[in-house]
């Protein structure tokens, strides 16, 4: 009997199903969590909340998916507590610090660059490629959009503290991006929930030195402004979304889960002007516009072989 058309097992196809609602929940979910962090820092330590926030959202995920699968185990700790470093003490952590000083939709904005750097780590790490004109293109009309955005908040630029924010943004996506990249080579076994946990754990007590050192503690306050923002990002911006993105970061490829920086902007600029009276004119919307539109014409000339020359030929 031939086997060729029998249907195959429906168990990577349930993956990769689950691999894409996790994709949809970070494109939305993330998307809020700008507002809420900027909600939460203006009246509490960023270092400490990011913490307090990681370390309880990675100890109840990793209890809760003990609770559900007793047969899980825990698993590569030293390259997990790794990747929390890059992708959350660094990638979480000065993004909240940053959001001291720098709006929320700019943040967002900023952060939405992460498939550009992924892609420029992958062109340094794999040298014998080179991109034809169509990637540099969508490259230059990305940062031509960020350009557009710092364009139209210029006074900022004349103090210090926005300054260094927007320079810790920038270092927050490398870092984010640089983690991603190797996880997602690692391709470690174990359960993805409970590596994820271990993440957020491990970065949340990564984030305690730079607490020591960067917060100030007479900002602490238990206000609504600090409560509420802390119970959504531990059970919706981690436990649930970071989850999402560990697990699809085990079965996508790169440029696909990078799709989530198309919306994430779009997500933040609307609910910070909502809610927080940020800024949103023609100005800052053709900025996304541009930025996105960059983004993705690079991440489809990268992941077209065909639009890349091997170094030497002709």
């Amino acid at each position: 009997m031939n086997n060729s058309n029998l249907p195959a097992s429906n168990g990577p196809q349930k993956e990769l199903l689950l691999a894409y609602a996790g994709l949809i929940t970070i494109c939305i979910v993330w998307g809020t969590t700008f507002m809420a962090l900027r909600i939460a820092v203006l009246h509490f330590p960023p270092f400490l909340f990011t913490a307090i926030r990681q370390v309880l959202a990675g100890s109840l995920l990793i209890f809760f998916t003990f609770l559900l699968n007793k047969k899980v185990r825990l698993q590569n700790i030293f390259q997990q507590s790794i990747a929390g470093f890059f992708m959350i003490t660094m990638g979480n952590g000065l993004v909240a610090w940053a959001e001291l000083f720098v709006p929320s939709g700019i943040a967002a904005i900023i952060c939405s660059l992460l498939p550009l750097v992924v892609i420029t780590i992958n062109i340094i790490t794999r040298s014998d490629l080179s991109p034809k004109p169509q990637f540099w293109f969508g490259t230059l009309l990305g940062f031509g959009g960020i350009v557009l955005i710092f364009s139209d908040n210029l006074k900022g630029f004349s103090n210090s503290n926005y300054n260094a924010g927007i320079i810790a943004i920038f270092a927050a996506v490398l870092c984010w991006a640089g983690g991603s990249i190797w996880v997602n080579k690692q391709r470690n076994p174990g359960n993805a929930f409970i590596n994820a946990g271990l993440q957020m754990f491990f970065g949340g007590l990564w984030c305690l030195p730079l607490s020591l050192i960067w917060d100030d503690f007479t900002t602490i306050s238990w206000s609504p402004e600090v409560f509420y923002p802390m119970l959504y990002l531990i059970f919706i911006g981690s436990i649930l979304a970071y989850a999402s993105y560990s697990y699809s970061l085990r079965k996508l490829p790169m440029n696909i889960i990078s799709l989530y920086a198309y919306v994430n902007p779009i997500v933040a600029i609307f609910l910070g002007w909502m809610v927080l009276n940020e800024p949103l004119n023609l100005k800052i919307g053709l900025a996304i516009v541009l930025t996105i539109l960059g983004i993705y014409l690079a991440n489809r000339s990268y992941y077209n072989r065909e639009t890349w020359t091997v170094k030497g030929s002709k």
